[in-house]
C-alpha cells in the first residue's frame, strides 16, 4: 500500500510539473546562457548584439548564409529596431547557445493543414516551440530564418536601444522618455547627442527589458526597403571565404573515392604504388558516417597531388548491402504498384469523397511521376578539420552548426565541447548540409594529419553519386465533375520513401515514428475548397538515401497538384484561372495572387510568335509553401527539333512582411532557375544501387542561354513574415507543363518535361 500510495503520488507530482511546464510561457530568447566574447571596445547588450566604441554595430548570427541573404535581412531587422547607422552593421557567428534554436522549422513540420484553427494545433505549435527552446537546433532549413528570429531580433534590437536611451539620460540627467535614437545617433531636444559607442559599456552594465517597445509597421525605416546584401561586396571581390577558401597554415588536402555502391564499405587497399607519389603524407581507409558510404583517401600536400595519388589506389569494395540489387526503375514500378492496393494514411478528409465519386456525372484520372534528384551545389562537399591536444577545430559550410560539432566530436572520439565549429559561407546549400557525413568523415580524416589542418574535398563525380537525393515519387488522382462542370470529388494518394525517419535515424541513431508531413506536404496543405476529398501518402521503404532538398515535398506534390487542376479544368471546359478562383472564394490572398499573377503575365491576350515562327502558350500554376503563397504563370513555345523553351515567367508572391524586396526577388529568380533545372532536366538513376550520373554533363543545371525572362511581384503586407527561399520552386514545373498542354494538347505527367 505504501509502495502503491508513493508511485501514485510521485506520478501526480511529475504530472503537474509537466503540466505547469507546458503552461508557463516559452523561457527568453534574448540572453545567452554565457554572455558574448568581446573584443575590446566592444559591449554585449543581449545575446545578439555588441557595439563598438566605433560604433560599429554587430549582430550575432546564427544562420547560415548560403545565397538566401539571410544575413542581411536578419540584420536588417535588429538594426531598424535599434535605430543604427546601417553603413556600420555587420554581421559574426553567434556561439552555440539555446536562444538561437530553431523553433519555427519544427513546428511548421507538424502535420496539420494550413486552415486548421482549432486548439490541437495551437497547443502542439505551443508545446514544441518550447521544447525546441529547449533541446533543440541551429538550423538554417525550411525557409525559416527570417519566420523563427522576427520577433526576437526586433526584440533585442528594441532592448539595445532602450538600454542605450537610459544610459544616456542617467548621463545627461533628463527623463529617459526624451532621449531618441536615429540613424546611429543618441540625442535630446537640449541639442546633446551621441554615438551609439560612446554609451555602448554603459547602456551593457543595465538590466536587459524582457519586453520592450517594438515599432509599428509604419515606423521602420530599413524593413520594407531594398538594401543591398552585407556580403555581397566581398564575394564581387573575390575575397569571400566558402569553405574551399578556408586556407589555415600547414594545410594538408585529402581527396576521397567512395564505393559506387551506396551504401558499400571498404574490403581491402593496396596503397603501394600511391605512398610512394610526390607530396603524399598518407593513405587510408574511412568508414561511413551518418548513413554516407565508406571509401579511401588520399591526404597529400596539395589537392592535385592527393587526386592523381587516389587513381593508384588499388580498392576491394565490399558491396553486399542492402542498395546492392536496387534498380530505380524497378522501384518506380513499385511505388505505382503499391498504389493498387493501399490508400496510405490520409493528410486530409473532408465529405463523402466515395459517395461524390460514385455520383459524379464524369469522372478523370491520371498518375503522375517525379525522379529523384541530386543537390548539386556548386560548391561540392568539403570540410577542414585540425585535430591538436585532445581538441578540434572545424571549418565547415554547414546548415547544422551544433549537430556538425557533434559528429566531428563522435567520429573523433571527444567531448563536443572540445570542437570549435566556424561556419563558412555555403556555396549552395539547397538542404543538402542539413547532413553531417561529410563532416564525420572529414573528422576521421583529420587524424592523419598529425596536429596539422586537413581540407577533405568531394569532387564533382563523388558529390552526384553520394547524395541524400530528393525522393521519387508516384501520385494517383480522381476526380469527379458535375453536369456543370463542378468539382464535387478529389480523391489523392501518392507513394514514395519518407525523408524524416531517415534523417532521425542517421542524424540521431533513432528510429522514426508516425506520418511524416514531407511526404505529402503540398499536396494535403493547400487553399484549394475541396467540397469532398480524400488525400494520403504511402511511405514505401527503399535503400536510396534521401534528404531534404530545396523545397522539399512540396516540390513534387506542387507539380501533381497543378497539373491535374488544370487537367479538371480543362475536362470541364473552363479557364485555368477562373477555375482555381472558383476554389478559392474563401481565401482572399491567394485569389488575389492568382488574378495579380494573370493580369501581370497578360493572360487570355495574343502572344506573339516564338522565334522562327512558332506558337506560344501559357500555363498558370498557384501553391503555398513555407506560409508564403506564390502564382507563377510560364511562357512557353515548342522547337522543330522538340526542344521546350521557357521564354518568359511571372511570379507574384504574397510572403508576409517583405523585409527587404531585393532579397525576395533574387530568391524567386534563383528558385525559379533551380525549379527549372529539374522541370527540364534533372534525373538521378541507379542499377544494381549506383548512381549512373557523375556530372553536369549528365545532370544538367539550366545555362545562361535559356534563362527566361523573370518579373517577380511581391504583395504588400504587414502579416507576419514567411518564408522566401523556398516557395519559389514548387509552381514553376507545373506551370511550365500547364503551358506546353495548351501549346499542343499534349499531358506531360512525369517530370522532367521531355515533349515526345
Amino acid at each position: 500500500m505504501k509502495r502503491r500510495t508513493f508511485f501514485l503520488g510521485t506520478t501526480g507530482a511529475a504530472g503537474a510539473l509537466v503540466v505547469g511546464w507546458a503552461l508557463m510561457p516559452p523561457r527568453q530568447r534574448l540572453t545567452t546562457s554565457v554572455p558574448l566574447p568581446v573584443a575590446a571596445g566592444q559591449a554585449a547588450l543581449n545575446g545578439w548584439v555588441k557595439i563598438g566604441a566605433d560604433d560599429t554595430v554587430l549582430v550575432a548570427m546564427p544562420k547560415s548564409e548560403m545565397g538566401q541573404g539571410t544575413h542581411t535581412g536578419l540584420a536588417m531587422v535588429l538594426a531598424d529596431e535599434l535605430d543604427a547607422d546601417w553603413a556600420r552593421v555587420r554581421v559574426e557567428p553567434s556561439p552555440i547557445d539555446a536562444i538561437y534554436f530553431n523553433q519555427a522549422t519544427v513546428v511548421d513540420a507538424l502535420p496539420f493543414h494550413p486552415d486548421d484553427l482549432g486548439g490541437l494545433k495551437r497547443v502542439a505549435g505551443w508545446l514544441t516551440a518550447k521544447t525546441m527552446r529547449e533541446i533543440g537546433l541551429m538550423v538554417t532549413g525550411g525557409s525559416s530564418s527570417v519566420k523563427d528570429l522576427w520577433l526576437p531580433m526586433r526584440q533585442a534590437g528594441a532592448s539595445a536601444r532602450a538600454m542605450l536611451c537610459t544610459a544616456a539620460a542617467q548621463a545627461w540627467g533628463v527623463p529617459v522618455g526624451e532621449v531618441v535614437v536615429a540613424d546611429g545617433v543618441i540625442s535630446h531636444a537640449s541639442g546633446r547627442k551621441a554615438r551609439l559607442g560612446e554609451f555602448a559599456a554603459a547602456a551593457a552594465g543595465l538590466p536587459v527589458p524582457a519586453g520592450p517597445m517594438l515599432k509599428t509597421p509604419a515606423q521602420f525605416k530599413l524593413i520594407g526597403r531594398p538594401q543591398p546584401r552585407l556580403e555581397a561586396a566581398a564575394k564581387g571581390r573575390g575575397r569571400a571565404v566558402f569553405g574551399m577558401d578556408v586556407l589555415p597554415p600547414g594545410l594538408l588536402y585529402a581527396s576521397i573515392r567512395m564505393c559506387p555502391t551506396l551504401g558499400g564499405r571498404v574490403a581491402g587497399v593496396e596503397a603501394q604504388d600511391a605512398q610512394v607519389l610526390p607530396g603524399v603524407k598518407r593513405v587510408l581507409a574511412v568508414p561511413g558516417f551518418n548513413g554516407g558510404t565508406a571509401g579511401v583517401a588520399v591526404v597529400a600536400d596539395t589537392p592535385w597531388h592527393a587526386l592523381k595519388a587516389l587513381e593508384q589506389v588499388k580498392v576491394t569494395w565490399d558491396e553486399a548491402v542492402p542498395a546492392a540489387g536496387f534498380s530505380s526503375k524497378q522501384a518506380m514500378d513499385r511505388l505505382s504498384e503499391t498504389l493498387d492496393h493501399d490508400e496510405g494514411f490520409a493528410f486530409y478528409k473532408t465529405g463523402d469523397v466515395a459517395g461524390a465519386l460514385n455520383g459524379a456525372a464524369r469522372t478523370l484520372t491520371a498518375e503522375y511521376r517525379a525522379p529523384w534528384l541530386a543537390h548539386a551545389t556548386l560548391e561540392p562537399q568539403n570540410c577542414t578539420v585540425q585535430t591538436k591536444d585532445g581538441k578540434a577545430t572545424v571549418w565547415a559550410p554547414t546548415q547544422v552548426p551544433d549537430l556538425a560539432r557533434r559528429a566531428a566530436a563522435k567520429a573523433l572520439g571527444i567531448a563536443s565541447d572540445k570542437v570549435d565549429v566556424q561556419v563558412q559561407l555555403l556555396g549552395g546549400g539547397f538542404g543538402r548540409r542539413l547532413d553531417v557525413d561529410f563532416i564525420a568523415q572529414a573528422a576521421f580524416i583529420a587524424q592523419a594529419g598529425d596536429g596539422a589542418p586537413v581540407q577533405t574535398f568531394w569532387t564533382r563525380a563523388e558529390d552526384t553519386a553520394h547524395d541524400f537525393y530528393r525522393p521519387a515519387a508516384v501520385s494517383r488522382f480522381k476526380a469527379g465533375l458535375d453536369t456543370a462542370g463542378k468539382l464535387v470529388a478529389w480523391h489523392n494518394v501518392s507513394a514514395g520513401q519518407a525523408i524524416t525517419p531517415q534523417i532521425i535515424g542517421r542524424l540521431f541513431g533513432l528510429p522514426g515514428a508516425g506520418p511524416d508531413k514531407t511526404t505529402s506536404e503540398g499536396a494535403f496543405d493547400q487553399a484549394y475548397e475541396w467540397p469532398n476529398a480524400r488525400i494520403g501518402h504511402v511511405a514505401v521503404d527503399l535503400p536510396m538515401p534521401i534528404g531534404y532538398w530545396r523545397s522539399v515535398g512540396h516540390s513534387h506534390q506542387a507539380f501533381f497538384k497543378e497539373s491535374f487542376v488544370d487537367e479538371v479544368a480543362a475536362a470541364a471546359g473552363q479557364d485555368a484561372v477562373a477555375f482555381r478562383a472558383d476554389l478559392l472564394q474563401k481565401h482572399p490572398r491567394h485569389l488575389q495572387v492568382l488574378r495579380r499573377v494573370a493580369a501581370l503575365s497578360g493572360w487570355g491576350q495574343p502572344l506573339p510568335p516564338a522565334p522562327g515562327g512558332g506558337k506560344r502558350a501559357l500555363g498558370v500554376a498557384l501553391h503555398q509553401s513555407f506560409g508564403s503563397i506564390v502564382g507563377q504563370v510560364a511562357e512557353v513555345s515548342l522547337a522543330a527539333d522538340k526542344t521546350l523553351r521557357v521564354h518568359r515567367v511571372c511570379c507574384v508572391v504574397d510572403c508576409g512582411t517583405p523585409v527587404n524586396p531585393n532579397l525576395i526577388r533574387q530568391q524567386m529568380e534563383s528558385a525559379i532557375v533551380f525549379g527549372l533545372s529539374a522541370a527540364l532536366y534533372g534525373r538521378i538513376t541507379a542499377e544494381n544501387g549506383r548512381v549512373q550520373q557523375s556530372n553536369f554533363h549528365d545532370y544538367p543545371v539550366l545555362r545562361i542561354d535559356a534563362c527566361p525572362v523573370i518579373e517577380t511581384e511581391i504583395l504588400a503586407s504587414t502579416e507576419h513574415p514567411e518564408g522566401v527561399g523556398e516557395p519559389g520552386t514548387p509552381p514553376i514545373a507545373p506551370a511550365v507543363a500547364n503551358a506546353f498542354f495548351a501549346l499542343t494538347g499534349q499531358r506531360l505527367r512525369s517530370l522532367p518535361l521531355q515533349p515526345t
